[in-house]
C-alpha cells in the first residue's frame, strides 16, 4: 500500500484521505485487527481532526530539523514524505495531520535524540539517515487518543538505533512505522511498551540491499492492551533479521504480537529470526502471539517460535528453598524471563531508563 513517491505531495495526501474514507477504522473483521477492535474502542468521533504535538531534545551535531507544518518543503523532505504509507492508519495520518517533524542525519550523531509524541489527534515524522550516518533515538509517546505515522530512510551503510518507550495510560493510542533500508543499512529497535485501552505499534520494514539488517526486540508488561504487529520484508538476498519480544501480562490485560516475514523471489542468503514469548501471571491474562513465514527463495535460513505459559514451578521452588519469599522469588524469574530482550538496547544509560521502567510497570501489575 505504498503511495507513489512520484507524485506530489498534495496529490498523496489526497489519496491518502480517499484511502481512508474508504476502508475507515479497522475493525476484527479484518485479519490483521482481529485482536484489537481500533473501531469500537475509539468511537465514532475516531483520532478527530486535531494536530497531536511533538518535542525534541537538544539536536546533535550532523541532524538537520525541519517542521512539517511549514509550506516550503526542502528537497529531501518533499522527495521522501508521504512515499511509505503501508496501511489504512498511516494513510489517516498522512491526510489528517498538519504538521510533524522530519530530521536528516548527515555523518555519525554522537550524542542521543529525544523524541516525544503528546497530545491528541494525528502527527507524522520523518527520519532520513543519509549514507554512513549513524543516530541513536530515543522515543517516548504520552497518554492520548493519537496517530502516529513514522516514515524512516536508511541510506547505504547507514545505522539507526531506535528505543520506543510508551508508559502505560488510559488512551487509544496506534503508531506504525515504516522503513527502508539500503545496501548494508543496520536498524536495532527496541520497544518497551506498558498498556492502554488499546496500544498497538505497527512496523513495516523493507530490506531493499544486499547486507541490509533489522534486530527488533521487545517488552510488554501490562495489566491492559498492547498490540505489536511486524512484517519484515527481505526484497533481496544476504540480508538479515531478528525479532524477539517478552510480554509480562497481569490482571485481565491482553498482549498482541504478529510477525509475519516474507523472502521475495530469488531472495537468496536471507536469514530470519523470530521469537515471542509470554507469562501469564493471572487466570485472566490472555496472550496471543502469532509468527509467520511467507518464503519465495530457495536458499534460506529461517525460523520462528512462540511459547506462552507461568512461571517454572521447579525454579520458582528453588528459590524458596533457599530462603526468597514467594513474591521476591517471583520477581526474580520475571526480571530474568524480560533480561535477554532487555539487553539488547546498545546503550548504558538507556538500557538504565528501560529497567527503571519495567521496575515500576511490573510494581503496578503485582500489586
Amino acid at each position: 500500500m505504498t503511495l507513489a513517491a512520484a507524485l506530489a505531495l498534495p496529490e498523496r495526501r489526497e489519496q491518502a484521505a480517499a484511502l481512508a474514507r474508504a476502508r475507515g477504522l479497522p475493525t476484527r473483521r479484518v485479519e490483521e485487527w482481529k485482536y484489537s477492535d481500533l473501531a469500537r474502542a475509539l468511537g465514532e468521533a475516531g483520532f478527530g481532526e486535531a494536530t497531536a504535538q511533538w518535542a525534541l531534545g537538544p539536536l546533535p551535531a550532523g541532524v538537520e530539523l525541519f517542521d512539517l507544518a511549514r509550506p516550503q518543503m526542502p528537497d529531501w523532505v518533499r522527495a521522501r514524505f508521504g512515499a511509505q504509507v503501508p496501511n489504512v492508519l498511516s494513510a489517516a495520518s498522512l491526510a489528517a495531520a498538519k504538521g510533524g517533524v522530519a530530521l536528516r542525519v548527515r555523518g555519525a550523531a554522537e550524542a542521543p535524540l529525544a523524541l516525544e509524541f503528546s497530545g491528541a489527534g494525528s502527527v507524522r515524522a520523518l527520519i532520513v539517515l543519509e549514507d554512513g550516518a549513524s543516530l541513536t533515538l530515543l522515543e517516548r509517546a504520552g497518554a492520548a487518543a493519537r496517530n502516529v505515522g513514522v516514515e524512516i530512510v536508511l541510506g547505504t551503510g547507514a545505522v539507526l538505533n531506535h528505543v520506543r518507550i510508551a508508559p502505560a495510560n488510559e488512551a487509544v493510542s496506534v503508531e506504525q512505522i515504516a522503513l527502508k533500508a539500503a545496501r548494508g543499512a543496520r536498524y536495532q529497535a527496541h520497544f518497551a511498551c506498558f498498556g492502554g485501552k488499546l496500544s498497538r505499534l505497527e512496523l513495516s520494514i523493507a530490506l531493499e540491499g544486499e547486507g541490509a539488517e533489522a534486530h527488533l526486540s521487545g517488552v510488554c508488561v501490562l495489566g491492559s492492551h498492547a498490540d505489536i504487529t511486524t512484517h519484515l520484508r527481505h526484497l533481496v538476498g544476504k540480508t538479515t533479521s531478528s525479532q524477539l519480544f517478552k510480554n509480562v501480562v497481569a490482571g485481565a490485560g491482553r498482549a498482541i504480537y504478529q510477525g509475519k516475514v516474507s523472502v521475495a523471489p530469488h531472495a537468496d542468503g536471507a536469514d530470519s529470526r523470530q521469537s515471542a514469548k509470554a507469562l501469564l501471571l493471572s487466570p485472566d491474562a490472555e496472550a496471543d502471539l502469532k509468527p509467520e513465514l511467507e518464503i519465495l527463495a530457495d536458499d534460506v535460513k529461517c525460523a520462528h517460535g512462540a511459547a506462552v505459559g507461568d512461571l517454572d514451578a521447579d525454579s520458582l521452588f528453588y528459590l524458596q528453598a533457599r530462603g526468597l519469599p514467594e513474591a521476591e522469588a517471583r520477581a526474580l524469574l520475571i526480571h530474568a524471563f524480560l533480561e535477554d530482550a532487555v539487553s539488547q538496547v546498545a546503550s548504558e544509560d538507556i538500557r538504565a531508563q528501560l529497567r527503571a521502567a519495567v521496575d515500576v510497570a511490573l510494581d503496578e501489575v503485582t500489586a
